[in-house]
């Protein structure tokens, strides 16, 4: 009978992983921009306020902060700027990757 419980027990709990996984990915949109320096693709999840990216082979996780307009995302060094198809990003103030244009844009 423990057997069974702990069987159990392992299978709902791996589902409830799979699950949220699940949930977090249907959440996420990933973005593709070509930038005067490289691509860049970012994964935007709306309902968390952030975005993800990879940039000079860092993983970068940037929360959603004040912006007067379009969306700014930060983690204190690094900041997305996007507004409308286009988007820059900054390290310390210094622009890093810059003119970056949405690739196939949905309308």
């Amino acid at each position: 009978m423990k057997k069974i419980l702990v069987a159990s027990l392992t299978l709902l709990l791996t589902s409830c992983s799979y699950y949220n996984s699940f949930v977090e990915r249907m959440q996420t949109d990933t973005l593709e921009y070509q930038c005067d320096e490289k691509p860049l693709t970012v994964k935007l999840n709306n309902q968390k306020q952030r975005v993800n990216f990879v940039y000079d082979n860092d993983y970068l996780s940037l929360t959603q902060g004040i912006s007067a307009s379009g969306a700014r995302y930060t983690d204190g060094v690094y900041v997305f700027w996007s507004k409308g198809d286009s988007a820059t990003v900054y390290r310390k103030d210094t622009i890093v990757l810059n003119n970056c244009q949405l690739q196939n844009p949905q309308r």
